[in-house]
């Protein structure tokens, strides 16, 4: 029996998510929780097979919380399923210790093979991030100026590019309006850039916005 641990801070979510779940004979959703917090205390307390997590939940998540996952519990495969395209987080998930990443919009019977894929200590990834993934690690590729940035400074990136203004930014990572400023500074710096304009644009070039629409 694959024993999977559901995190996702939607509890409609996390009841489809169960109801798939129950539907097959060596699938059982043995716990859930709603953010990182509950998530780490529940693998602390009780022993999985796979974390199936969302990207983006309240207080510790996304990519800090697959790698204290890892650092917890090395041989715990990690499944991300989010509402983010792949372009958005899928190559960073896999660097920090995820064995698959898929998104919401993924039928149910897909969710089902990559479950017990990255169980058995597989990878499940679509044929696209595999690519870029592979451009990424070899030796002679030129980095992407978003790929330069640590994961702090992602996370604020992809707010600003969303149209989170400063002050927000900073009240919803608890961090003060100067860090945060700092930040995307340096997040200027790196992608040589000189405004949240160019970031933007940039951004949606990259599909790496929630936005629909081109500029």
């Amino acid at each position: 029996m694959i024993r999977v641990l559901v995190v996702d801070d939607h509890a409609i979510v996390r009841s489809g998510l169960k109801q798939i779940l129950s539907m097959e004979t060596d699938l059982v959703a043995s716990a859930e929780a709603c953010d990182g917090i509950e998530a780490l205390k529940q693998i602390r307390d009780q022993a999985f097979d796979v974390v199936l997590m969302d990207m983006s939940m309240p207080g510790r998540s996304g990519i800090e919380l697959i790698k204290q996952v890892k650092a917890e519990k090395p041989k715990l495969a990690v499944l991300v399923l989010s509402m983010h395209k792949e372009e958005q987080y899928a190559v960073r998930a896999l660097k920090a210790g995820a064995l698959g990443y898929m998104t919401k919009e993924s039928a149910p019977d897909q969710l089902v093979m990559a479950i017990r894929k990255v169980a058995s200590g597989g990878v499940f990834i679509s044929a696209g991030v595999a690519e870029r993934l592979a451009l990424e690690l070899g030796e002679n590729h030129i980095a992407a100026p978003h790929t330069l940035l640590s994961e702090r400074e992602y996370q604020i990136f992809r707010m600003i590019v969303n149209g989170v203004a400063i002050g927000a930014v900073a009240n919803e990572l608890s961090l003060s309006v100067k860090t945060v400023s700092t930040h995307k500074t340096r997040i200027l710096q790196k992608m040589k850039m000189n405004s949240s304009s160019e970031l933007i644009h940039y951004a949606i070039r990259h599909q790496l916005t929630d936005f629909t629409t081109c500029l």
